[in-house]
Protein backbone atom coordinates (compact mmCIF):
# COMPACT_ATOMS: atom_id res chain seq x y z
CA UNK A 1 0.00 0.00 0.00
CA UNK A 2 1.34 3.41 -0.90
CA UNK A 3 1.92 6.02 1.76
CA UNK A 4 -0.56 8.81 2.20
CA UNK A 5 2.03 11.39 1.08
CA UNK A 6 2.73 9.46 -2.11
CA UNK A 7 -0.97 9.12 -2.84
CA UNK A 8 -1.68 12.82 -2.40
CA UNK A 9 1.28 13.70 -4.62
CA UNK A 10 0.38 11.24 -7.42
CA UNK A 11 -3.39 11.81 -7.46
CA UNK A 12 -3.44 15.33 -9.04
CA UNK A 13 -0.93 14.25 -11.69
CA UNK A 14 -2.91 11.11 -12.56
CA UNK A 15 -6.19 13.03 -12.88
CA UNK A 16 -4.70 15.21 -15.66
CA UNK A 17 -3.39 12.16 -17.59
CA UNK A 18 -5.15 10.07 -20.32
CA UNK A 19 -7.95 7.55 -19.58
CA UNK A 20 -5.72 4.70 -18.38
CA UNK A 21 -4.04 6.99 -15.93
CA UNK A 22 -7.41 8.28 -14.75
CA UNK A 23 -8.36 4.72 -13.85
CA UNK A 24 -5.24 4.53 -11.72
CA UNK A 25 -6.17 7.91 -10.24
CA UNK A 26 -9.60 6.57 -9.32
CA UNK A 27 -8.05 3.56 -7.60
CA UNK A 28 -5.56 5.81 -5.79
CA UNK A 29 -8.35 8.17 -4.77
CA UNK A 30 -10.42 5.32 -3.31
CA UNK A 31 -7.39 4.04 -1.47
CA UNK A 32 -6.66 7.51 -0.11
CA UNK A 33 -10.19 8.12 1.10
CA UNK A 34 -10.91 4.65 2.45
CA UNK A 35 -7.62 4.14 4.34
CA UNK A 36 -8.20 5.09 7.95
CA UNK A 37 -5.89 7.74 9.32
CA UNK A 38 -3.78 6.34 12.11
CA UNK A 39 -0.92 7.87 13.95
CA UNK A 40 2.35 6.00 14.43
CA UNK A 41 1.40 5.44 18.06
CA UNK A 42 -1.96 3.96 17.07
CA UNK A 43 -0.23 1.63 14.61
CA UNK A 44 2.18 0.41 17.30
CA UNK A 45 -0.64 -0.07 19.78
CA UNK A 46 -2.64 -2.02 17.21
CA UNK A 47 0.30 -4.36 16.52
CA UNK A 48 1.28 -5.20 20.10
CA UNK A 49 -1.09 -5.47 23.02
CA UNK A 50 -0.01 -3.56 26.12
CA UNK A 51 0.87 -5.35 29.30
CA UNK A 52 -0.70 -3.99 32.41
CA UNK A 53 2.05 -2.49 34.54
CA UNK A 54 1.81 0.16 37.18
CA UNK A 55 4.73 2.42 37.83
CA UNK A 56 4.43 4.72 40.80
CA UNK A 57 7.01 7.41 41.28
CA UNK A 58 6.72 9.69 44.27
CA UNK A 59 8.23 13.13 43.88
CA UNK A 60 8.46 15.51 46.78
CA UNK A 61 6.87 18.90 46.39
CA UNK A 62 7.19 22.03 48.46
CA UNK A 63 3.61 21.59 49.63
CA UNK A 64 4.32 18.12 51.04
CA UNK A 65 4.83 17.92 54.79
CA UNK A 66 8.51 17.58 55.71
CA UNK A 67 9.78 14.08 56.44
CA UNK A 68 11.29 15.19 59.74
CA UNK A 69 9.88 17.71 62.18
CA UNK A 70 10.85 21.32 61.51
CA UNK A 71 13.43 23.04 63.65
CA UNK A 72 12.33 25.26 66.48
CA UNK A 73 12.67 28.86 65.31
CA UNK A 74 14.23 31.52 67.53
CA UNK A 75 14.02 35.27 67.10
CA UNK A 76 16.25 38.03 68.49
CA UNK A 77 14.33 38.42 71.77
CA UNK A 78 14.21 34.70 72.60
CA UNK A 79 17.90 34.24 71.81
CA UNK A 80 18.79 37.31 73.89
CA UNK A 81 16.88 35.78 76.82
CA UNK A 82 18.87 32.54 76.43
CA UNK A 83 22.13 34.51 76.44
CA UNK A 84 21.22 36.31 79.66
CA UNK A 85 20.15 33.04 81.36
CA UNK A 86 22.38 30.30 79.89
CA UNK A 87 21.28 26.69 80.29
CA UNK A 88 23.55 23.63 80.25
CA UNK A 89 20.86 21.89 78.15
CA UNK A 90 21.14 24.38 75.28
CA UNK A 91 24.15 24.90 73.00
CA UNK A 92 24.31 27.80 70.56
CA UNK A 93 26.33 26.94 67.47
CA UNK A 94 27.82 29.45 65.05
CA UNK A 95 28.14 27.62 61.71
CA UNK A 96 30.28 30.30 60.01
CA UNK A 97 33.95 29.84 59.17
CA UNK A 98 36.56 30.74 61.83
CA UNK A 99 37.86 33.65 59.73
CA UNK A 100 34.42 35.25 59.75
CA UNK A 101 34.28 35.04 63.55
CA UNK A 102 37.68 36.71 63.88
CA UNK A 103 36.46 39.65 61.82
CA UNK A 104 33.03 40.15 63.40
CA UNK A 105 32.91 38.29 66.70
CA UNK A 106 30.09 35.96 67.70
CA UNK A 107 27.01 35.70 69.89
CA UNK A 108 28.06 35.16 73.53
CA UNK A 109 28.31 31.52 74.70
CA UNK A 110 28.25 30.23 71.10
CA UNK A 111 30.65 27.56 69.92
CA UNK A 112 31.97 27.42 66.37
CA UNK A 113 31.30 24.36 64.21
CA UNK A 114 31.74 25.50 60.57
CA UNK A 115 29.36 23.65 58.28
CA UNK A 116 31.14 24.50 55.02
CA UNK A 117 34.56 23.07 55.88
CA UNK A 118 33.33 20.43 58.35
CA UNK A 119 29.96 19.11 57.18
CA UNK A 120 30.75 15.74 58.75
CA UNK A 121 31.25 17.17 62.25
CA UNK A 122 28.11 15.57 63.73
CA UNK A 123 28.85 12.19 62.16
CA UNK A 124 32.43 11.67 63.39
CA UNK A 125 33.31 9.91 66.68
CA UNK A 126 33.36 12.04 69.84
CA UNK A 127 37.16 11.73 70.22
CA UNK A 128 37.79 12.94 66.67
CA UNK A 129 35.32 15.80 67.20
CA UNK A 130 37.19 16.97 70.29
CA UNK A 131 40.56 16.69 68.52
CA UNK A 132 39.27 18.71 65.58
CA UNK A 133 37.43 21.49 67.43
CA UNK A 134 39.08 21.58 70.87
CA UNK A 135 35.90 21.06 72.91
CA UNK A 136 33.58 18.08 73.55
CA UNK A 137 30.77 17.42 71.12
CA UNK A 138 27.34 18.45 72.44
CA UNK A 139 25.37 15.47 73.71
CA UNK A 140 22.29 14.27 71.87
CA UNK A 141 20.00 15.22 74.75
CA UNK A 142 20.99 18.89 74.46
CA UNK A 143 19.12 21.35 72.30
CA UNK A 144 21.26 22.80 69.52
CA UNK A 145 20.51 26.29 68.18
CA UNK A 146 22.24 27.14 64.90
CA UNK A 147 23.00 30.49 63.34
CA UNK A 148 25.37 31.76 60.63
CA UNK A 149 25.62 35.07 58.76
CA UNK A 150 22.20 35.16 57.06
CA UNK A 151 20.46 31.85 57.92
CA UNK A 152 21.37 29.63 54.95
CA UNK A 153 24.30 27.67 56.38
CA UNK A 154 22.60 27.38 59.76
CA UNK A 155 19.64 25.64 58.11
CA UNK A 156 22.01 23.17 56.43
CA UNK A 157 23.85 22.56 59.71
CA UNK A 158 20.54 21.97 61.51
CA UNK A 159 19.51 19.41 58.90
CA UNK A 160 22.86 17.63 59.24
CA UNK A 161 22.47 17.50 63.02
CA UNK A 162 19.00 15.99 62.64
CA UNK A 163 20.36 13.38 60.23
CA UNK A 164 23.07 12.52 62.75
CA UNK A 165 20.49 11.85 65.47
CA UNK A 166 19.90 15.11 67.33
CA UNK A 167 16.20 15.62 67.92
CA UNK A 168 16.14 18.99 69.68
CA UNK A 169 17.31 21.35 66.97
CA UNK A 170 16.62 25.05 66.66
CA UNK A 171 17.52 27.80 64.20
CA UNK A 172 17.94 31.53 64.42
CA UNK A 173 17.01 32.51 60.82
CA UNK A 174 17.95 36.17 61.30
CA UNK A 175 21.42 34.96 62.24
CA UNK A 176 24.39 37.28 62.65
CA UNK A 177 23.06 40.08 60.44
CA UNK A 178 19.88 40.39 62.52
CA UNK A 179 21.79 40.06 65.81
CA UNK A 180 24.30 42.77 64.90
CA UNK A 181 21.68 45.10 63.39
CA UNK A 182 19.56 44.96 66.57
CA UNK A 183 22.55 45.64 68.80
CA UNK A 184 22.93 42.23 70.41
CA UNK A 185 26.02 41.72 72.59
CA UNK A 186 29.13 40.54 70.73
CA UNK A 187 31.88 38.33 72.09
CA UNK A 188 35.35 38.27 70.51
CA UNK A 189 37.57 35.21 70.55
Amino acid sequence: MASRRALTTLLPRAQRAPAAARTIATVLSRQLHTTPRTSPVQRVLAQKPLQSTTVVQRRPYSSDPPSDPPSKIYDFASLQKLISHPSPNITIIDSREPGELQQTGHIPHAINIPVTTSPDSFFIPEEEFEDRFGFPRPSKDQELIFYCKAGVRSRAAAQLAKQAGWEKVGEYPGSWLDWFEKGGPVERS
